[in-house]
């Protein structure tokens, strides 16, 4: 029993030793794809975003709102005629830093790109 107990213990120390080097970090937003959209209503672009080279959302769309800029995450329409988030960030921190680098993408400026 007592060497069960000190296998226990050797692998909560590993995984704690795991977390501490890095193991839980965040998700990084390796990639930003945007379509802008030449319309006259509020919708302005689309967007794809990629996290860690492994994960990607598409259509998350680029919004004119009268207090700026906005970004509403991919949604369907229900049964009932509300709309509902297929993907979305958990947190208030996650929902900014996504909407800052697709905001960043949008009002970088376009480059063009030479024949040669």
């Amino acid at each position: 029993m007592k060497n069960i107990i000190n296998v226990h213990k050797i692998i909560y120390v590993q995984l704690y030793l795991k977390l501490k080097e890095g193991g839980a970090r965040k998700m990084q937003i390796t990639d930003v794809r945007l379509r802008k959209v030449n319309s006259e209503n509020r919708m302005k672009a689309v967007a794809s975003v990629t996290f860690d080279n492994e994960f990607a959302v598409h259509d998350i769309k680029v919004i004119e709102s009268q207090n700026g800029l906005f970004i509403a995450m991919p949604s369907r329409k229900t049964p009932n005629g509300e709309f509902k988030d297929i993907a979305h960030p958990i947190n208030a921190e996650t929902r900014e830093k996504i909407q800052k680098a697709i905001l960043e993408a949008y009002e970088a400026p376009e480059t063009e790109e030479s024949a040669e």
